[in-house]
């Protein structure tokens, strides 16, 4: 087994504990998501474009909450994790609510092999970058999946955002911003898991906007847009945060810090 093989079971096995604890987190609430809670943004929905009736695979899709939104607005998804344990969650939801969607586990990089055909959309959800080793290997993943006159869109976490140590009441640079070869061992989840858990730990990379675009474009890929926001979910540092509508914004440097970002992307017809 490779070091990059090691890396990728390391992932796998955290990413299963991880999913043990989301599912039951207030942070997933999949008591609303059953319910009929829009797990989508406005903005991804108007900047994806109208989905029904279009194949559409979610790649690192955790516990299908967005796969399955893209399904209630008429999309033929598939979702595709590392995780079984978020597969199994996934299929789970699927079944209960009576959603039609397929949901594989692969790693990413096998996605070309496991799944059927291509795709008219190529999407990814926030919090997904870090966990990307080889951003050139994924962006031809993505190229490879789509079908000719396909869209990419992701919506992710800004990584300038996340140079700052959001456990602090002030805006402190503690981590790099610049790609480096080697990943940071992560444990504890962004929803609470692995403040005392003992298992080991996982790995994630560090990766800038201007490497995931050239990625994008050297694949191939035509980007129509960039788009960086103020605003994000509310995945930061209750230090950090202040209620706007159902967004979050910084509160040391409101306006000034870009939080989040969203970019498209299409495969030549």
């Amino acid at each position: 087994m490779t070091e990059g093989d090691e890396r990728i079971a390391a992932n796998r096995v955290l990413w299963d504990r991880w999913t043990a604890v989301h599912e039951r987190s207030e942070y997933y609430d999949l008591e609303a998501f059953r319910a009929g809670e829009e797990r989508l943004t406005a903005f991804e929905v108007a900047e994806v474009g109208d989905v029904a009736g279009k194949r559409l695979v979610h790649l690192m899709c955790h516990m299908g909450l967005d796969t399955l939104s893209w399904a209630r607005r008429g999309a033929k998804v598939t979702g595709l994790d590392l995780s079984e344990r978020s597969i199994e969650v996934a299929r789970g939801l699927a079944a209960e609510l009576g959603i039609d969607a397929e949901f594989v586990s692969a790693d990413v990089q096998a996605a070309p092999r496991v799944l059927d055909g291509t795709f008219d959309v190529v999407y990814t959800s926030r919090g997904i970058l870090g966990w990307i080793q080889d951003l050139a290997a994924w962006a031809g993943v993505i190229e490879e999946l789509l079908a000719p006159g396909g869209t990419f869109y992701m919506h992710e976490i800004h990584p300038f955002y996340l140079v700052f140590d959001l456990a602090a009441p002030e805006l402190r640079v503690t981590n790099p911003y610049f790609p480096r070869a080697e990943p940071a061992r992560v444990r504890q989840s962004y929803a609470g898991a692995g403040e005392d858990d003992p298992g080991e730990p996982g790995y994630a990379w560090v990766h800038s906007i201007g490497e995931l675009v050239t990625a994008v474009a050297e694949a191939g890929m035509q980007i129509d847009f960039l788009h960086e926001f103020r605003h994000a979910e509310g995945f930061m540092a209750p230090s950090q945060q202040r209620e706007f509508g159902d967004m979050w914004l910084p509160e040391d440097l409101e306006g000034e810090v870009p939080v989040s970002f969203s970019l498209r992307a299409r495969k030549p017809a």
